[in-house]
């Protein structure tokens, strides 16, 4: 190839880079545009709302200090169904999660009218806030740890979903492809080829989910799903914000507790995965 090639060769790589820089530059900005016009929106600019934060924050840090753990016997109950109410709703979600996951897996279902609908499903069902959920189903079975269930799993089906399809899809073809080769079926390319591969990422999402649960069973309180999250919000309600402290420090430590149960599980299935045979 003459010089003169090589300088048009070179010219053309330097016009697809600067390009590619530009479309980049662009990107940025239209991102960095999109984050200031959402900090506007929620009045984030506005600094006469920030005036009197700080103060009421100590305030309140004033008034809930130091806890108050004298009611700590009442609380027995709630501590148990919110930890109740959290491992069934996750349960169920996984539950909920693992066929329409299935289905919505492009290398798992063949079939793209059937996928197409467990993504819609998985879509509307995690669209729509826990909280919603729990008020359809306290004004459906009445007010217990049971709405918080049903929200929860619900809830937590949509994203267990969408998380278990992408954990079988990024799973390496190779030995699916080897086993159809052999005549096995799709089913048993799951069972033997995508669900050893995609399994820890199953157990990370399902691990993660059940510390979501714990925080949002919290939140399920106002509007009476019982729990630690009622107590909460009746200490608040009642300005007994000592006890509130109180109660929202037993909810760290179970929440912590939960994470690091979660967390020895994960080092043991980790473990066992590596492990070679003998």
């Amino acid at each position: 190839m003459t010089d003169g090639g090589f300088e048009l060769e070179f010219s053309a790589l330097e016009r697809k880079f600067r390009r590619r820089e530009l479309r980049a530059g662009l990107g940025a900005l239209g991102l960095a545009a999109a984050l200031v016009a959402a900090l506007v929106a929620a009045d984030a600019f506005s600094i006469r709302r920030y005036a009197d934060a700080l103060p009421t924050i100590v305030q309140l840090a004033a008034d809930a200090l130091p806890p108050d753990f004298s009611r700590w016997r009442e609380w027995g109950r709630p501590l148990v169904e919110t930890l109740a109410m959290s491992v069934a709703g996750t349960a169920l979600g996984a539950t909920l999660a693992a066929p329409l996951a299935c289905l919505a897996a492009r290398n798992v279902n063949p079939y793209i009218a059937l996928g197409t609908v467990a993504r819609t499903a998985m879509n509307l069902v995690r669209s729509i806030p826990g909280l919603i959920w729990g008020v359809i189903f306290v004004a459906a079975v009445g007010f217990g740890p049971l709405p918080g269930v049903l929200a929860l799993g619900v809830h937590s089906s949509g994203m267990l979903g969408k998380l278990f399809a992408e954990a079988l899809e990024h799973a390496d073809p190779g030995p699916g492809a080897a086993l159809e080769a052999q005549g096995v079926t799709r089913l048993g390319v799951l069972r033997f080829a995508l669900m050893p591969q995609s399994l820890p990422r199953l157990v990370d999402a399902l691990l993660y989910r059940l510390e979501h649960n714990l925080r949002s069973g919290t939140t399920l309180g106002l509007v009476g799903a019982g729990g630690l999250g009622l107590q909460i919000v009746t200490a608040f309600h009642l300005f007994e914000y000592r006890e509130a402290s109180a109660l929202i420090l037993v909810m760290l430590v179970l929440v912590m507790g939960v994470n690091a149960a979660g967390g020895e599980l994960r080092r043991r299935f980790l473990a066992r995965g590596r492990r070679t045979p003998a």
